[in-house]
């Protein structure tokens, strides 16, 4: 069976399909699909004004760092003039966010933003490990994303940003 061909440019080697429209597309036209959906959002809706400064969600995982540097790319591309912060909680479970904080450190650096950590402790004078010796390991997921949205928004404002963004899957509309 011969290799499908990308359906925009019809040179290269598809290598993804689109879930949404099943189209079959190469890395190229890939990212510059992706690239020119987000920044329609952005415009069309009047997502931000220059001078804006935002938050990104930054977890260390994939979704957060697509979307750091699809800001930082389509900031410097269009100039839409926004400040971009990376800002990541800690929630003070041992063993779980070392990694991918270190991730979101060399985010920081690779991507050349500012980097705010906040930990629960901080917020609310707990943490989870401290939260689960109390209440047991039951719902205790609930209350951690619970927590962890509030603490970017209260970490958010500690640095006087009033937008927060934050990465999920590909089915999420800016």
């Amino acid at each position: 069976m011969a290799p499908s061909i990308c359906a925009i440019c019809e040179t290269n080697r598809a290598l993804i399909i689109r879930p949404k429209n099943h189209q079959k597309l190469c890395k190229v036209c890939f990212i510059q699909i992706f690239e020119d959906e987000i920044h329609h959002t952005i415009t069309t809706t009047n997502l931000f004004t220059p001078g804006d400064r935002i938050a990104i969600g930054a977890s260390g995982g994939k979704d957060s760092t697509v979307l750091a540097s699809v800001l930082k790319t389509l900031n410097e591309r269009h100039n839409y003039g926004l400040d971009l912060v990376l800002l990541s909680i800690d929630e003070g479970i041992k063993g779980y966010r070392d990694d991918s904080l270190e991730t979101v450190k060399r985010n920081a650096e690779q991507y050349e933003m500012p980097l705010k950590i906040v930990g629960y402790d901080e917020l609310y004078g707990w943490t989870m490990d401290q939260v689960v010796a109390t209440i047991g390991k039951k719902g205790n997921c609930t209350y951690c994303g619970v927590f962890r949205r509030q603490a970017l928004d209260r970490g958010a404002n500690m640095l006087g940003i009033n937008h927060v963004v934050t990465g999920h899957n590909a089915d999420d509309v800016a």
